[in-house]
């Protein structure tokens, strides 16, 4: 199997990979000369045999709507584009009538797994018609972890639903964060305490709360003891807004996800060790960048 991948960033460049090890040929464009194999999206479309699969793995909003749209243009009648970036849902279904008026098949992919992915596999979420989603197995299969397909990759529903999953699987990454942070920060302020990174690394194994996330924290915390070089200012990429906003347009109460999704807010106006922690897991798991201490 030979696709295009268009975007090699940070989760781009190592999926790009990763398909290679799995046996799936790939031609990857970026702007980046020193990342990408073909010089432009044309040289791409020319490289890939029909009837093409492109997979655009740029960031969400107004990039991916420019790529899409210079895509509508240029591939051809059964073509397949799959939007694995973090796009809004809502956006899969302009972006989907805007592909089928061409007769271009369209499938929206939610992918996690950070910086993290080329070594493990990526959990896959997958929105679109049926026979679209079997077209793609081998590719989703090459990027998922080994083991049972349905342990990692889920075919949702419809086009959206991918990205419906995986903001809501962000909202739930808000939650959890901010549910370690603040356990950090309180065993942080007590004397008694003498040894705080033994404490989380205790919980590894064995405990109810041991998880991957768990273990990013332990590695953070070998990595600055202290903390001393994060700032406390913690970025939101847009997903806990959005899982927030759609538990207010269903009535859904979500407290956990709602009050994470604030305490970042707070982080820009406030000291606090525990937003510390929720910045050093965004960038373990993700790459996302910190802001030095003050």
């Amino acid at each position: 199997m030979h696709i295009g991948l268009i975007g090699l960033g940070k989760m781009g460049f190592n999926m790009r990979e990763r398909l290679r090890k799995g046996g799936v040929e790939v031609t990857g464009y970026d702007r980046n000369p020193e990342v990408t194999d073909v010089a432009s999206i044309d040289e791409l479309l020319t490289a890939v045999p029909t009837p093409r699969l492109v997979w655009v793995m740029v960031p969400a909003g107004d990039v991916t709507d420019a790529v899409i749209t210079e895509l509508s243009g240029k591939l051809s009648e059964g073509d397949l584009v799959i939007d694995g970036g973090n796009s809004r849902f809502t956006e899969d279904q302009k972006h989907g009538e805007l592909l089928a008026a061409k007769r271009i098949h369209f499938v929206d992919c939610g992918v996690s797994g950070g910086v993290w992915g080329l070594e493990n596999g990526y959990g896959l979420m997958a929105g679109g018609d049926a026979a679209d989603i079997k077209r793609a197995l081998p590719v989703f299969d090459a990027l998922r972890p080994e083991g049972d397909r349905e342990d990692s990759f889920v075919h949702v529903g419809g086009i959206g639903a991918g990205h419906y999953a995986k903001m809501v699987h962000n909202g739930i990454e808000y939650g959890l964060m901010q549910a370690y942070a603040e356990g950090y920060q309180l065993l942080a302020s007590k004397d008694i305490i003498s040894d705080l990174p033994g404490t989380f690394r205790a919980w590894q194994k064995g405990t109810v709360v041991r998880s991957w996330l768990l273990d990013l924290l332990v590695k953070a915390l070998d990595e600055d003891p202290g903390l001393q070089n994060i700032d406390d200012y913690v970025e939101d990429s847009g997903e806990g807004r959005w899982t927030v906003e759609e538990a207010i347009a269903n009535a859904i109460p979500a407290p956990a996800i709602t009050a994470a999704l604030f305490a970042r807010f707070e982080s820009r106006e406030d000291s606090s060790p525990a937003m510390k922690m929720v910045s050093a897991l965004r960038h373990q798991f993700g790459g996302h960048a910190t802001r030095p201490a003050k």
